[in-house]
């Protein structure tokens, strides 16, 4: 017998008959988590992963730079993709990597390489320094990149407006000493200021040069020599523009 509630037409179900109701829902409900969990373990099954790893990735420095030249196109444009961070590449990358670029940049928040390039996920080795500085770390690191991951790209992105540019530019011509270690930065990229330009051509053209030394020490380290002797490596000079947010290469 069915007693109607109040305000509702319907009528309550019993103790006798809401205990299986519940239990039909509660199996319902496992059910369907354990479908949806299913789904997941599928789509992170190794198989998926391997498929995610298996596509092409750029294994010379021409398809290197063509695969950034094209992701920052993407960009700047507002057409960015964020490839490679779904469940299954993140999965096949729990076990190894296999990036196809070294990007050098700065440390500015305004300039990160992996939005910059509209990469995602095991695509970039990133190493940042406040204007691009080498010291033993970074040149370390992009050692790793190289010889022990066989990147074949080394790119050095500087940018416009770049401040420890600036801060050297400004130090060298107050003769002020910077806090702390700061003054380790000016002492670096002080050697790339440009004396033939004034005020602010002068910033703007040493963030060129000092992209150009940087490029250059890189270059010269024997054992990346080598692999840009062999074709296998290319180290290359990029500006990033803020206005633009366009990457274009400096030489």
């Amino acid at each position: 017998m069915h007693i109607p509630s109040r305000g509702t037409g319907h009528a309550p179900a019993s103790p006798a008959t809401a205990a299986p109701a519940r239990r039909a829902l509660l199996r319902a409900g496992l059910t369907g988590a354990a479908a949806l969990g299913a789904g997941l373990a599928l789509d992170a099954s190794p198989a998926s992963a391997v498929t995610a790893a298996s596509r092409h990735r750029p294994s010379t420095p021409a398809q290197a730079m063509r695969a950034l030249e094209a992701g920052n196109l993407r960009w700047r444009t507002y057409r960015e993709r964020h490839p490679d961070e779904t469940p299954a590449v993140r999965q096949a990358l729990t076990t190894s990597q296999h990036p196809f670029a070294v990007i050098l940049s700065c440390v500015d928040s305004r300039v990160p390489p992996e939005l910059v390039f509209d990469q995602g996920l095991g695509d970039l080795l990133t190493v940042r320094s406040a204007g691009e500085v080498l010291d033993e770390a970074v040149l370390g690191s992009v050692a790793y990149g190289v010889l022990e991951l066989a990147i074949p790209l080394v790119m050095v992105l500087g940018h416009q407006s770049c401040g420890a540019v600036r801060a050297a530019v400004e130090a060298e011509q107050s003769g002020k000493r910077l806090p702390a270690h700061i003054q380790y930065l000016a002492d670096e990229i002080t050697p790339a200021i440009d004396h033939t330009k004034a005020g602010d051509a002068r910033t703007d053209a040493t963030v060129d040069a000092n992209i150009r030394r940087v490029r250059s020490r890189l270059a010269a380290e024997p054992d990346l020599a080598a692999q840009v002797a062999s074709g296998r490596l290319a180290v290359v000079g990029a500006r990033y523009e803020l206005t633009t947010q366009r990457v274009h290469p400096v030489s």
